[in-house]
């Protein structure tokens, strides 16, 4: 979860809501609804303990062209778009760290790097992947700890809270822009469900693991914006030259040259798990899409990593990271990757209005503000955004279009059966 949006996202958001205590109330209601939306996708990966994600939850509980449309929205935006912009904040924290002979080197070829690396990892095999997976992780939030720290200590050299950082009009569809900016910083929170099956007891662990690491980060993602938009002066945070770089800046205004180098340092380690993260997880969709006769049979994998689609996953990312930018990659992924989540969770009510005897989490109040809230923020940003909000629906649809083709031709997979057979 800890990647690309939370080093990049507040300098915009500063820029857009004018003083540091709205982006905080940003982080802390978009961390809510992230907290509802893992309460909910806890009770399907309760139910559901198959890997497979969003694709299984809608395939089983709705239609096998719901999941589809899902299957096609991680493919494009959920791993794809998610491994391109992870890759590409990690290269523009990386470069200026690098020799002056490789400063040279495009960004989109670090980036590209850095995919290949975890895709030879995760080829190796899930246990020795997982194991370093663990490790890094570890090793980021120790990182991430001691910046926290060294950053109180420092608290009284603040300077973020002496003028606003800008005179533009504050409301509530500004708002809830930033928010679906701030939406994709947590959109890793449903990570674990892409690997049930490969996980002990799942139907426990899963959503332990769902929920407990969205609290976690809420909390983390909350002091970390806290240290970004007070510690620095607000104007230093939106001068375009530091905008996308907001962690940088905070380091710099509290140490120094010195120790804004050592907060690149944890921010390329982190990107570097989330790189890795997309790449060992949305493989295991494809294969399941595969199972069910929605992708080609070569995509299936029994007791050993999937190779292929670990392999086609990483060349869509480098294509992905040729053709793009990490600007226009935030809004478009908040949204489209809401949206499915959104669909995704309502499907606990469509569960218990058919008798499935699914369990609704806290009569149910989590999932449905999050639904609710997340349809609500797609259509103000719509309002604000109106071709991104075209990109997400062509995206969602790819699904439907292609569903007659693909039913029709595909070899079926063992699995592929109605979810009311």
């Amino acid at each position: 979860m800890i990647g690309v949006g939370v080093y990049t996202t507040s300098g915009f958001t500063l820029a857009a809501l004018g003083t540091p205590e709205r982006v905080i109330a940003a982080w802390i209601v978009g961390g809510l609804i992230a907290i509802c939306g893992a309460i909910g996708y806890g009770a399907l990966a309760a139910r559901f303990t198959e890997s497979g994600g969003e694709y299984l939850f809608l395939a089983r509980a709705l239609h096998p062209v719901a999941g589809l449309m899902a299957g096609w929205v991680s493919l494009l935006a959920g791993f794809t778009g998610a491994i391109a912009i992870a890759a590409l904040g990690l290269a523009e924290y990386l470069t200026p760290m690098l020799p002056s002979a490789f400063q040279a080197i495009p960004t989109g070829v670090v980036a590209s790097a850095s995919v290949i690396a975890a895709a030879i990892v995760h080829t190796v095999g899930v246990h020795g992947a997982a194991r370093l997976q663990d490790v890094v992780v570890s090793i980021k939030l120790i990182l991430v700890g001691g910046f926290i720290v060294v950053a109180f200590y420092a608290i009284g050299d603040w300077q973020g809270n002496t003028a606003p950082a800008s005179n533009a009009d504050w409301s509530l569809l500004v708002f809830a822009n930033q928010l679906v900016w701030i939406s994709f910083s947590y959109a890793g929170f449903n990570a674990a469900v892409y690997v049930s099956s490969e996980i002990r007891d799942a139907e426990r662990n899963v959503p332990r693991a769902i929920v407990g690491g969205t609290l976690l980060v809420t909390v983390i993602y909350v002091v970390l914006n806290t240290i970004f938009v007070f510690a620095p002066s607000a104007s230093a945070i939106t001068d375009e030259a530091n905008i996308a770089q907001v962690a940088a800046t905070a380091a710099a205004a509290i140490g120094g040259d010195k120790f804004a180098v050592l907060v690149r340092i944890v921010i390329v380690v982190s990107l570097l798990t989330s790189v890795s993260a997309l790449v060992m997880t949305g493989p295991r969709v494809y294969a399941k899409m595969a199972d069910d006769g929605f992708f080609p049979q070569l995509f299936r994998f029994e007791n050993q990593p999937p190779v292929v689609a670990i392999w086609f996953q990483s060349i869509l990312a480098i294509i992905a990271i040729s053709m793009t930018t990490l600007k226009d990659l935030l809004g478009y992924l908040g949204l489209t990757l809401s949206i499915c989540s959104a669909l995704t969770v309502s499907m606990l009510f469509v569960l218990k209005i058919r008798g499935d005897g699914i369990r609704l989490p806290l009569l149910g109040i989590p999932p449905a503000v999050y639904v609710l809230s997340t349809l609500l923020l797609a259509v103000l940003y719509g309002i604000g955004q109106p071709e991104q909000f075209i990109a997400a629906g062509i995206t969602v649809g790819i699904g439907l279009v292609l569903y007659p083709w693909l039913n029709r031709r595909l070899p079926r997979g063992p699995a592929d059966q109605d979810p009311d057979d």
